[in-house]
């Protein structure tokens, strides 16, 4: 007799975790609660709740985490000016740790000692989903079925469920993608097929959310983006919440070609894995953000938040969300974000997103009285500078007159 009674399960209603649902019930002879999270993934969430019916299923979750997941995750990533490995937007490592939240609380709430997960045990979201379990509940258990049964490839699960009457949507026979997709209102992610090859160009079919740089608008589009201690609150003077700010950013930014990437990254298992990513909103998201904190922070607070940045995306990549290291590098980014107010002004054409104007009425740093080329009154001594350039020197002319080179 199996000691798991109760299990809260990731379920997505697609072939893994439909499988995996009838496999926990059989394997462990337990109560299933299934948990479906919304985070903008733009599917039909309710064929999920009718399969989990059909399979006896008496407590079925289904949350709308837009918001939230927008509010508390996707911007205080951005804050951060977040990438990982010099390209990639985190796009499905930042739902990771609110999916993992959202599990534990509804375990909380209907007694479950177990939560499971459709993670398969070659990818980080097995690491990121079970960090989160610990961080926030460190006596529960987990169960990872791709780590433990022997249904490895996609014919065996196509088999099993055939065997128990799982229904199965053959969505690439539809006009469906046969790529291995991830959605999220950040992001979509292709892996598998074709792109396992990473010498091959990815078919333009794939994108779902981008046209293609050629086929965007001759005429390019301006975008004025109005910033609240770090955070987006406005697009063209319109008052906007979090996910609506990032659904309208996806929707101009997909029709201007924005934010495709094709990429070959390290995964923290150890191996290398190429996917490709469409994040039109938060590739307008990073360089409106960088935009305004050009004229609002200090030269060295910037600075640091550079040096920090590599370490902070890391973290989230990882699965470290909830750790404590990533509480206090967020505790100092935050600080720095209390003076990141005013506007951008981007230029949206083809591809490419260009910065052509920010202000900030309250906490603008740019002085045009010192910068100015033109005739500035006193305000900067020029002739301080050659003392300024000679203390610097000094370690290097004391070393070339030692003879080093």
């Amino acid at each position: 007799m199996s000691d798991i009674k109760k299990v809260v399960l990731a379920y997505s209603g697609g072939l893994d975790t439909s499988v995996i649902l009838k496999w926990l019930q059989d394997t462990y002879q337990c109560e299933v609660v299934t948990f479906t999270a919304d985070i903008g993934q733009g599917e039909e969430l309710e064929p999920a709740r009718q399969k989990a019916l059909k399979f006896g299923i008496k407590q079925i979750y289904i949350d709308d985490l837009r918001e939230e997941f927008v509010r508390d995750f996707v911007f205080p990533m951005f804050r951060a000016n977040a990438i990982y490995e010099g390209e990639y937007l985190l796009g499905t490592s930042i739902a990771r740790p609110l999916i993992a939240k959202r599990q534990i609380e509804i375990a909380r709430e209907t007694g479950a000692d177990t939560v499971s997960h459709g993670a398969t045990g070659k990818g980080n979201d097995q690491v990121r989903f079970e960090l989160g379990y610990y961080a926030l509940e460190p006596g529960i258990k987990v169960i990872a079925p791709w780590r433990e049964w022997d249904l490895v490839s996609r014919e065996k699960l196509l088999a099993y469920a055939e065997q128990h009457g799982i229904p199965v949507e053959m969505k690439h026979k539809n006009g469906g993608s046969p790529y291995s997709m991830d959605a999220n209102l950040l992001h979509i992610s292709y892996e598998g097929k074709v792109l396992e090859d990473p010498a091959r160009e990815p078919e333009e079919d794939m994108w779902r959310w981008t046209v293609s740089p050629e086929a965007a608008p001759d005429q390019s589009e301006y975008l004025d983006v109005e910033y609240a201690r770090g955070d987006i609150v406005a697009l063209n003077g319109v008052p906007m919440s979090p996910a609506t700010v990032l659904t309208e950013l996806n929707r101009i930014g997909g029709r201007h070609g924005i934010g495709r990437l094709d990429l070959v990254e390290n995964r923290y298992v150890g191996m290398k894995s190429r996917g490709c990513y469409e994040t039109p909103g938060g590739t307008i998201m990073m360089r409106a953000h960088r935009a305004i904190e050009s004229i609002t922070l200090d030269r060295e607070v910037a600075h640091l938040k550079d040096d920090l940045m590599a370490r902070y995306a890391a973290l989230i990549y990882t699965g470290y969300w909830w750790s404590p290291e990533r509480l206090a590098l967020q505790g100092l980014i935050d600080g720095t974000q209390a003076v990141v107010n005013g506007w951008v002004r981007l230029k949206l054409y083809k591809g490419n997103v260009t910065v052509v104007g920010r202000d900030s009425k309250t906490d603008s740093l740019f002085d045009p009285t010192i910068s100015t080329f033109e005739d500035d009154g006193g305000a900067y001594q020029q002739s301080d500078a050659a003392g300024f350039i000679r203390l610097n020197a000094l370690r290097m002319r004391i070393a070339a007159r030692a003879g080093r080179k």
